[in-house]
């Protein structure tokens, strides 16, 4: 069965389309369930090897990068740090024969002690950096609970994170991940001021912008964004990971722009590649032209409570054909009501995204029926 199979079935796929040449773009890519895996919420995450790896190749195939083991793949939400660390492995592993981008998050979830310290933080996220560094993929240093639960101020972040980029063979992505994707992230980088947590961010840049490839931003705040980003250092890139206001801050202002790391780009890939490809040859008109129609159906995935994006983007992902049932690690696919998959449906399938609609009108009846429902 595909759930225990070894990698992507049939030969590496070669990556299609290059990568646009004015921005960097990825995608946080889901992972696919074993849906016949004998598990339950609290245990470990049963994964579709083929099925998840493939999806990769589809996002390479289109010459977006991958984002791997972010919070779209359910990390820290289902995802446990044994099956993320595998996922890395594997992926990295795929990358490596395609051609295909790919960066890896870096955190401290393989703690499970009620009460961690400081030195118990660093070294997780010491064993994390090493994994991903070890398997050829860049690392994006996210954001810890741990660290937000144990941290009284500013300090700790300064000293770990200086830390970690010190030992970095590589320049890192920093994720600042805000607390509507993760409650438990509440005061991150020592305030829950959010112009005194922005200071923290940016003295950690200043003191080793050598070693920091850029910045991912998901405070869902666009003026916050911009603002932080014309304060970057040079050569430091902002990656968006802004759901609500992409278009506007990938496509930038006289100032500079946002490159992208996001999870709506996960059922975007087509129309996010040729949309960034458009701004290859200056065309920001036909850029926004593509883009904007699709923010309504991002925003409605990730609308309160933020957190649960994860199940529209799989049900699209179902629905789209990438896989074959609407099924979710932790079983996650019960978190969004019938009326809020159908919306998100019903805005997919007006932005022309199934390849096959009859296909995806089909499984939205089934799903309905399952629920009860005629239709």
């Amino acid at each position: 069965m595909s759930g225990r199979g070894s990698g992507a079935s049939g030969d590496p796929a070669i990556v299609g389309t290059p990568p646009a040449v004015s921005r960097t773009v990825f995608a946080a890519a889901h992972v696919v369930a074993d849906p016949f895996a004998d598990t339950t919420p609290e245990g470990p995450a049963a994964i579709d090897w083929d099925a998840t790896l493939a999806f990769r190749h589809h996002l390479w195939s289109h010459g977006l990068g991958v984002a791997e083991a972010m919070d779209t793949a359910q990390r820290g939400m289902g995802l446990d740090w044994s099956s993320a660390a595998e996922l890395i492995r594997r992926s990295a592993a795929e990358a490596a024969a395609t051609g295909g981008r790919i960066a890896c998050g870096v955190g401290t979830d393989q703690l499970t002690a009620a009460e961690v310290s400081l030195v118990d933080i660093r070294a997780a996220y010491e064993e994390q950096l090493s994994l991903v560094e070890g398997a050829g993929a860049q690392a994006i240093v996210m954001a810890s609970r741990h660290l937000a639960a144990t941290a009284t101020g500013p300090e700790p972040y300064v000293e770990i994170y200086g830390h970690l980029l010190r030992q970095a063979a590589d320049p890192v992505i920093l994720h600042w991940l805000g607390p509507m994707f993760d409650p438990a992230l509440q005061g991150y980088w020592g305030s829950p001021d959010l112009d005194l947590a922005t200071e923290t961010f940016l003295q950690i840049i200043a003191e080793q912008p050598a070693k920091v490839d850029g910045v991912k931003v998901s405070l869902l705040d666009a003026d916050r964004e911009v603002q932080l980003r014309r304060r970057l250092p040079e050569g430091v890139r902002c990656y968006t990971g802004d759901d609500f206001h992409y278009p506007e801050l990938i496509a930038g202002d006289a100032l500079g722009f946002s490159d992208a790391l996001l999870g709506i780009f996960d059922p975007l890939a087509p129309a996010a590649a040729e949309a960034v490809r458009l701004l290859d040859g200056g065309d920001t008109a036909g850029f926004r032209k593509l883009l904007d129609p699709t923010v309504a159906l991002s925003r409605h995935l990730f609308q309160e409570p933020t957190r649960y994006y994860k199940t529209g983007v799989v049900l699209l992902a179902w629905l789209a054909g990438h896989q074959s049932h609407f099924t979710m690690v932790g079983g996650l696919q019960s978190a969004r009501s019938l009326p809020h998959l159908k919306r998100a449906y019903e805005l997919a399938d007006d932005l022309g995204l199934f390849p096959d609609p009859e296909l995806a009108a089909a499984r939205m009846r089934r799903l309905a029926s399952v629920y009860g429902g005629t239709e």
